[in-house]
């Protein structure tokens, strides 16, 4: 029996040759790969402490997946752009930290389409393939467009969007395999229903920023799980202390255990003791 203690963050999360998601469990500075626990049972122990990701003091309440109060108001990657990049403000010069949005927001983006509770439309830094997607559960994905700029890929989302929705069910997604769908087509019919709007932001921007990726090959994505719930109960840390169960797999950024699922990116920044 192994016993190991830290602050949680979100799971590390890899992509095997096979085209498997491959998971590592973050505390503090140890990682312990989940794959060889499925089947297995393991406990899950908070203490009580809750540490701001960002300047590491305890907060009574955790804000923005991992921040205190104080930070998650001064930070620039917990401003609402985050989560709209369609609002991104950088080249207005008004972000919050100049340096990290240069590093972050003005950097190629993808605009993808992907198969998790059903086909949704999505945006991510090009660095963060495949991470996102497997974050996202998604088990199907294809690379639709590429841009210079997060903003650039909000304002291309925003327009496909009116087609296809850019929300994940988590329920759908965590009660098994999503039927496959065929997102080439779904390409190819998006660029011709909403040609006239992509042109429109290709000469906003010129027509080198927004870049069409036709040739681009449907990615599959297969989850370590041995059982997926019928049901799909959310056990949450801030109502228990322990959570103890039978591990059935991993899939997005959650646990999926006999008794529920656990949602790990939302309790970054909690101290907890995994016995395995």
């Amino acid at each position: 029996m192994a016993e190991i203690r830290g602050q949680l963050s979100k799971m590390d999360v890899s992509l095997s040759s096979g085209g498997v998601a491959d998971y590592k469990m973050v505390l503090g500075e140890q990682s312990v790969a989940m794959q060889p626990f499925i089947g297995r049972k393991i406990k899950l122990i908070f203490d009580g402490k809750i540490y701001c990701q960002a300047c590491s003091s305890m907060t009574e309440k955790s804000f923005s997946r991992g921040f205190c109060f104080p930070c998650s108001q001064r930070l620039a990657q917990c401003d609402l752009c985050m989560m709209k990049p369609e609002t991104c403000h950088f080249i207005s010069g008004t972000c919050r930290d100049f340096k990290w949005g240069k590093e972050v927001c003005m950097k190629d983006h993808i605009v993808y389409l992907a198969n998790s509770s059903g086909i949704k439309v999505g945006v991510t830094r090009i660095g963060q393939v495949p991470t996102r997607w497997i974050d996202q559960g998604a088990t199907q994905t294809l690379p639709i467009f590429r841009t210079r700029s997060r903003y650039q890929s909000g304002l291309l989302e925003m327009v496909l969007k009116n087609h296809v929705s850019d929300k994940t069910n988590w329920r759908t997604m965590l009660r098994g395999v999503a039927d496959p769908v065929d997102l080439i087509f779904m390409r190819n019919l998006l660029m011709c229903k909403f040609n006239d709007e992509i042109r429109i932001l290709q000469q906003r921007f010129d027509e080198s920023a927004i870049t069409p990726l036709c040739e681009d090959i449907m990615l599959t994505i297969h989850y370590p799980v041995q059982f997926y719930p019928k049901i799909v109960r959310s056990l949450d840390f801030n109502e228990m202390s322990e959570i103890d169960g039978v591990l059935q797999g991993m899939k997005g950024q959650y646990l999926i255990l006999n008794i529920g699922v656990v949602n790990i990116r939302k309790f970054s920044g909690y101290q907890i003791t995994m016995i395995l």
